[in-house]
């Protein structure tokens, strides 16, 4: 009975009635256990009764000893540990027949049983022990461990993608965000930049400011813009029509709860936000997916470029690669606690604003730092460790 696997159980529970009376005695343990230690305890000393009597008079009191003994070893081995251990072996194949005896025998001694578990929960309440409290809820670690022992059933790469999902709840927003000094922006004052912008930009959006760029007005969807150009009606007058307002989300939020707020706000692009209602950077729907699935868009040639294979096998990194994204890639262990980015994390660890040619472990990563320009970091050697 507790060997059972519960969640085989459940399902098993659908379509069989002994699974389904099975799952019901589990769900009231106090009687399920008292049932059976009362079945198995008078069992066991009406034997040893028995035993005694018949010793004593097929050879005396001298005997109760070696009686004793016998029976002990007779029911460790025939009534304790060869069925039990076969029992906890194959669950199914004796607690679903056996739940019929059980719930019987619980319906017959209930009031005994439950005198029996009232005593012992009055016990346990004098040492602060309280048996009302029971918390069934399964944690993400017992899940992830679910899922782990679950290879032989699931394919490894959607048993990767459920563990992805069980760690959305732990990362957040800022973690995968594109920081602000990355994001491109123009000035809807000046209409000339626009239709310059217009005219270069890789992207599939424009985020568009008043006067500063610290003043955020909208997004400006290329797909709209080209829709526009289609119809003949491209003006800067039409253009600006078409700016969206921002949509803002709160720094450390999780990327579950991002991923609920996209899908019921209807949006795919997030701009984040400080306690001080600063942006920090830009979060989008794909982004997120990615943390499921894995990489999947275009942009790959992005990643290669921010990380380059060198013939030695260290690597060539850009430093403002966020940490999440390089130990995906390298299969490291860096620390992503608290700083984001590879260069958030050599200053944090350095405390200082590092010289060129200096270098330093963290984990099992020896980080060299090549090219520094403006008291910033530009170029760093990442080196495995054995």
């Amino acid at each position: 009975m507790m060997a059972i696997n519960r969640y085989r159980l459940k399902a098993l529970s659908l379509t069989n009635k002994n699974a389904k009376r099975t799952e019901h005695l589990l769900q009231d343990t106090d009687h399920l256990i008292g049932t059976i230690l009362l079945g198995n305890n008078f069992v066991n000393i009406f034997a040893s009764s028995v035993a005694t009597i018949l010793a004593i008079k097929l050879w005396g009191e001298d005997s109760i000893f070696l009686a004793s003994l016998t029976l002990t070893f007779v029911i460790l081995v025939f009534a304790e540990t060869t069925p039990k251990t076969f029992a906890a072996k194959n669950p199914e194949k004796i607690a679903l027949p056996a739940s019929i005896i059980i719930k019987f025998l619980i319906t017959l001694f209930k009031p005994f049983v439950w005198t029996i578990a009232q005593l012992s929960k009055l016990i346990l309440r004098l040492f602060g022990i309280h048996t009302d409290q029971q918390n069934n809820n399964i944690s993400s670690e017992e899940l992830r461990m679910v899922v782990n022992d679950a290879k032989p059933i699931i394919a490894s790469n959607y048993q990767k993608m459920l563990l992805n999902i069980i760690d959305l709840e732990k990362v957040k927003v800022e973690d995968i965000m594109i920081p602000r000094h990355e994001l491109i922006s123009v000035d809807i004052n000046k209409p000339d930049e626009i239709l310059k912008q217009l005219e270069r930009i890789q992207h599939t959006r424009l985020l568009t400011y008043d006067n500063s760029s610290d003043n955020i007005t909208g997004v400006l969807h290329m797909r709209d813009v080209v829709n526009l150009y289609a119809k003949g009606e491209f003006n800067i007058d039409n253009v600006l029509s078409l700016v969206r307002a921002p949509y803002f989300v709160p720094e450390g939020t999780s990327l579950a709860h991002q991923l609920e707020h996209f899908q019921t706000q209807k949006k795919r692009l997030g701009l984040i936000v400080d306690e001080y209602g600063e942006v920090r950077g830009l979060i989008v729907l794909e982004d997120i997916l990615e943390e499921i699935v894995g990489q999947f868009t275009s942009n790959q040639n992005e990643r290669l470029d921010e990380v380059s294979l060198q013939d030695d096998g260290s690597y060539l990194v850009d430093p403002r690669i966020s940490v999440r994204e390089l130990n995906a890639l390298l299969s490291a262990k860096l620390p992503t606690s608290r700083a984001k980015t590879l260069n958030g994390l050599i200053l944090e660890e350095l405390q200082a604003i590092p010289e060129r040619d200096v270098s330093l472990k963290i984990g099992k990563i020896l980080v060299e730092i090549l090219q520094i320009s403006d008291k910033t970091i530009k170029l760093v050697k990442l080196t495995k460790l054995d």
